[in-house]
């Protein structure tokens, strides 16, 4: 419910206002704002409602389960943040040595975390050694709320080509990769040079859990046969180390496995999928389009863009239509 604005007499908005706000918009509940900002709980909450008061708006919906920006926050956001970043500029503008550090929040399905996410993470973090990196691992539907929502600032989500782009997002495919049957170099498997539908059928199989690209690919390609599905886990980190351990295969795009530790160690391998040689699997970077965007957030979104192009190329992708030619990923 709208309040009535202060009245002349009222306090003025304090940037540390605008900060508090900004904080349990990103992580998504005031505990883990509190956590954050060294805060007791209740300490915070009062100074959002005294900054509601004096907006004259209810800027969070308080659930059990969180908070989350109301109908106006999410309309304030934007004006909020070109605050904050003016604020930032001011500082720097100023010589400001103690310069407050901001946050970063990534949600990712955990795909390409070896030859893209941790060389942009630490890149991104050599040229900003006060602001926070978090890398939350997730299911897409939850990158996508948390984008909408303000929690995340990035998204790092598969898909398949030929999957639609939300509305209000701007997505650029970092990596395009093919689906592989990824198994350990002792597997049965691993002496073909591709691996049929019936050779999974007939092993141990680890899926990803409904909710994730890989699943549906696998669910299709198997005819809807989910039945065969030994095992199922969240994240492609997850499964690559149950493959490790003996449990059986997995399907992932080859951008998953290629560079990673366990196959640079001889312990995993890949090998492409018999039935199937056109698929293809889109990594793409996510943000929420708004008319301002954190500076910390579109640095690392150029640092991610960069680093994608020195691994093959990048397309950005506008309202369905692509501006830039993409190339593919090289196994080195």
């Amino acid at each position: 419910m709208n309040r009535p604005p202060g009245g002349p007499h009222s306090a003025a908005v304090r940037i540390e206002q605008l900060e508090y706000i900004a904080a349990v918009t990103r992580l998504g509940s005031l505990r883990r704002a509190a956590e954050e900002l060294r805060l007791s709980q209740p300490a915070l909450s009062e100074t959002v409602r005294n900054l509601e008061r004096e907006l004259g708006v209810d800027l969070l919906e308080r659930k059990r389960s969180g908070a989350t920006m109301s109908t106006e926050g999410r309309e304030l956001l934007p004006h909020i943040v070109n605050v904050l970043d003016a604020v930032d500029r001011l500082r720097a503008a100023a010589g400001e040595q103690h310069r407050i550090s901001r946050m970063v929040r990534v949600g990712t399905v955990n795909a390409a975390t070896v030859p893209l996410l941790i060389p942009a993470v630490r890149e991104f973090r050599a040229a900003h050694e006060l602001t926070q990196v978090e890398v939350v691992d997730v299911q897409q539907a939850e990158i996508h709320r948390g984008l909408t929502e303000g929690g995340f600032d990035l998204g790092l989500v598969n898909q398949l080509e030929g999957d639609d782009v939300p509305a209000g997002f701007e997505s650029t495919v970092l990596l395009r990769g093919r689906p592989v049957v990824c198994v350990r170099p002792d597997s049965p498997l691993a002496a073909r040079p591709s691996v049929s539908v019936a050779d999974l059928l007939a092993g141990p199989l680890i899926a990803m859990r409904a909710g994730y690209v890989m699943h549906r690919y696998l669910h299709r390609l198997m005819g809807g046969d989910g039945a065969a599905f030994a095992y199922s886990t969240d994240g492609a980190e997850m499964g690559k180390l149950m493959v490790a351990e003996g449990l059986g295969a997995t399907v992932l795009p080859d951008f998953s496995v290629i560079g990673d530790p366990l196959e640079r160690a001889g312990i995993l391998t890949h090998r492409p999928i018999a039935e199937d040689d056109t698929t293809q699997v889109l990594l793409t970077l996510q943000r929420r389009r708004a008319e301002s965007v954190p500076l910390a957030a579109r640095d690392l979104h150029d640092v991610f863009v960069r680093r994608a192009r020195e691994l093959g190329g990048t397309l950005t992708v506008r309202d369905g239509e692509p501006s830039v030619t993409e190339l593919h990923i090289k196994e080195k």
